[in-house]
């Protein structure tokens, strides 16, 4: 044990591990002490527990729980929807866009032997000029504000004659945010893979657009895939962005029902609550996802032993006869 103990701290002996017990102890005390004071005195003192604000969320038997709960599944449906359209859409965008930029740059380096030297200027300058504009749009969609994309497209399409419905606006907005991030991180995970792969694919024949969407984008999807969670895990809690072109989801609705029974803590606690349970199923389905993926490639790696020739294979039991 002493043999493989680590080299970056000692392993705690039984007073350490005593003082460590205590200390924790201690400590979660004081926590509890402190939320007691300074959190649950103060609202039970004026009234935040009382049933009658907690009743039209917590008790069937009160005549304004069916009409909540309507409304809240109302709007969890719309928030629902509204970033199952928005994640699909990033993703599709966003791995298109991060592939275009690692066939921009690749372009870009590219000296087009065989072609006539006018044509290859011109190709190098336009794979130049399409690469510089495809990072001024990155780096401008990804420094505006999630709220003023939405509101800059629910207000700019309509001039333009296109008129949609407000959840479309909210699902345009939010994936012109987020799928300039996910190129971006799709484009860095390719670009920190070693560079001997995409020197093998091409010592094989494969074309770049070839070497980047069968060998490059699998495993940047692998590698960045908690990134990639994470970023969607904020689209979802970017819906409720919603409110300022008055689309019905969850926060906005909840607004509504708190202007109506006055009690803002309540509503905001049950919201928080489901938000809470969504992202923490989405963060364990990518978790299984990644575990899943994790095995498929350790299976993919184990090989199964090739069996010996039928003529070695008579030699050896030849030779073992008596």
């Amino acid at each position: 044990m002493s043999q493989q103990s680590s080299v970056l701290y000692d392993i705690p002996g039984p007073r350490q591990r005593r003082v460590t017990l205590i200390s924790s102890l201690v400590a979660v005390v004081v926590v509890l002490a402190g939320a007691y004071l300074f959190i649950y005195r103060p609202l039970a003192d004026k009234g935040q527990f009382s049933m009658e604000l907690w009743g039209p969320l917590v008790d069937p038997s009160n005549e304004n729980f069916p009409l909540v709960w309507d409304r809240i599944g109302l709007g969890l449906k719309n928030t629902l929807v509204a970033a199952a359209l928005a994640i699909v859409s990033s993703l599709v965008v966003g791995t298109l866009l991060a592939v275009l930029r690692i066939q921009l740059k690749s372009l870009a380096r590219r000296r087009f032997t065989g072609t006539a030297a006018p044509l290859a200027y011109l190709l190098r300058g336009l794979s130049w000029v399409l690469a510089v504009v495809t990072r001024v749009c990155v780096e401008v969609f990804r420094g505006l504000p999630v709220v003023i994309t939405i509101f800059f497209v629910a207000r700019g399409f309509p001039e333009f004659g296109a008129s949609f419905d407000n959840l479309w606006y909210l699902v345009i907005g939010l994936t012109v945010y987020n799928s300039v991030v996910i190129a971006e991180i799709l484009r860095s995970g390719m670009e920190g893979l070693p560079g001997g792969q995409a020197e093998a694919a091409a010592a094989i024949g494969l074309s770049p657009f070839q070497t980047t969407g069968l060998i490059l984008l699998p495993q940047a999807f692998r590698i960045m895939l908690p990134a990639l969670i994470s970023q969607l895990v904020v689209v979802l809690k970017d819906t409720s962005l919603g409110f300022i072109i008055s689309y019905e989801e969850t926060l906005n609705i909840g607004k509504q029902i708190i202007g109506v029974l006055g009690n803002p803590i309540q509503v905001y606690v049950v919201i928080a609550v489901l938000f809470i349970a969504i992202n923490y199923s989405l963060s364990k389905l990518a978790q299984y996802v990644q575990h899943r993926l994790s095995q498929g490639r350790k299976s993919a790696g184990t090989t199964t032993p090739t069996p010996p020739p039928a003529a070695l294979t008579a030699q050896a039991e030849g030779a073992g006869g008596p």
